[in-house]
């Protein structure tokens, strides 16, 4: 039975990588907490002595003239049964035969040793993702939770795999996910919680982008490139200051890579994302101005205080430059369109008066004009404000 015992933990350690010393000591730990639970009065005289493939179970007892406790004492002639030269007062180890063991101290066992090897499972497969935590990872998507959002993605690591939540404020907002894709998610963080290891993930990291520019561009893997700052809206874009420690190497063409063909193939793993890429700069303005590109940027200043500054930008180029959408309006007057803030609007009321709402909070159908009182004279004169507004203007 020891050979069969020691076999097949062996081929427990070549297939599911659990040492086997460790699984020895688990087994030897469930034999003693069977044979107690089995046994009344046994405490710490039980222990299991495993040698050279060998396993043996003992009750260690005092030789004694008058058992009272049969748990810890044993008679002289019983004694000398197991060794010849026992004496009063040795202590000999008897032999437990594991055959003896009631169901209730087998199934303690059985149970003892399930438990052991899945937190050895469990232990694999926290050290081997704990070794990827801030690298990337491909997984499957397995299954897409349609009340939340999350997505349930099987990653895997050499010979290890596990299920990881993708949740909803981690995914990109406009990637259409189903069951079977494949795609490629950043490792936050890898916890050890009491239902196993748990392994955090990202779509939306801006370590994902500094990975796959990584893997993509030979420059940023070897040390010549340097990604010095990454800013992300996941799903919309992403910028990215680089520097190279080499003069003669641009850092900005090694990321784009010759016909676009490196960014492009990051782009699409992206689905889609735009990516400004930008040379980093010691100089604060310097490198704020290269940080609004592609608007054009007038004047950088410094504030005071050292952490902030003043931009002005033409203000046809002030959505770009901030990098939002803003609300834009066309003026009655003038007919340019310009932001909606620098507008006011001219509202009709329900009794047909057509009024100038400064705080934009009047009720009503409106149109826009521009400030200045010059766009309201050409609204009236060409009569655009009774057209927009359907009514007669004295």
């Amino acid at each position: 039975m020891n050979a069969e015992i020691f076999a097949a933990l062996a081929q427990l350690e070549k297939e599911r990588g659990i040492p086997q010393s460790y699984m020895v000591e688990k087994i030897t730990q469930a034999l003693v907490a069977a044979y107690k639970k089995d046994k009344d009065g046994y405490t710490d005289n039980v222990f299991v002595e495993v040698k050279d493939n060998d396993m043996h179970m003992y009750v260690q007892k005092e030789v004694v003239d008058d058992v009272i406790t049969p748990a810890t004492e044993i008679t002289l002639d019983a004694a000398r049964r197991i060794s010849k030269t026992a004496q009063l007062g040795d202590l000999v180890n008897v032999d437990v035969q594991t055959k003896d063991f009631g169901r209730i101290a087998a199934q303690t066992a059985k149970q003892v040793i399930i438990q052991g090897i899945r937190e050895a499972e469990r232990g694999i497969i926290y050290d081997e993702f704990t070794s990827k935590e801030h690298e990337i990872l491909t997984g499957v998507v397995s299954r897409i939770e349609p009340r939340t959002g999350s997505v349930s993605i099987r990653i895997s690591s050499n010979s290890e795999y596990t299920e990881a939540m993708l949740a909803p404020n981690e995914r990109i907002k406009t990637e259409p996910l189903k069951e079977g894709d494949r795609i490629k998610v950043y490792v936050v963080e890898v916890r050890n919680s009491t239902k196993g290891p748990q392994v955090l993930i990202s779509r939306t990291h801006p370590g994902l982008v500094k990975r796959l520019f990584e893997l993509e561009v030979p420059e940023i893997f070897d040390g010549t490139v340097e990604i010095k700052s990454i800013a992300r809206e996941a799903g919309s874009r992403a910028k990215m200051a680089v520097w190279s420690t080499d003069p003669d190497v641009d850092p900005i063409g090694a990321c784009v890579g010759p016909k676009g063909g490196r960014v492009a193939s990051i782009v699409e793993e992206l689905g889609g994302e735009k990516i400004d890429i930008i040379k980093y700069s010691e100089i604060p303005e310097e490198y704020i101005a290269a940080a609004l590109a592609p608007s054009e940027v007038i004047s950088v200043t410094m504030l005071e205080d050292g952490k902030s500054c003043r931009v002005i930008v033409p203000d046809s180029q002030l959505s770009l430059a901030i990098g939002k959408k803003i609300p834009m309006r066309q003026c009655l007057g003038c007919r340019e369109m310009k932001p909606k803030r620098e507008l006011i609007r001219a509202v009709k009321s329900p009794d047909g008066e057509v009024n100038l709402d400064f705080k934009g909070k009047m009720p009503g159908r409106g149109a826009y004009l521009c400030p200045n009182g010059e766009c309201l004279k050409k609204a009236m004169k060409s009569k655009a404000l009774e057209r927009a507004f359907s009514v007669q203007i004295p």
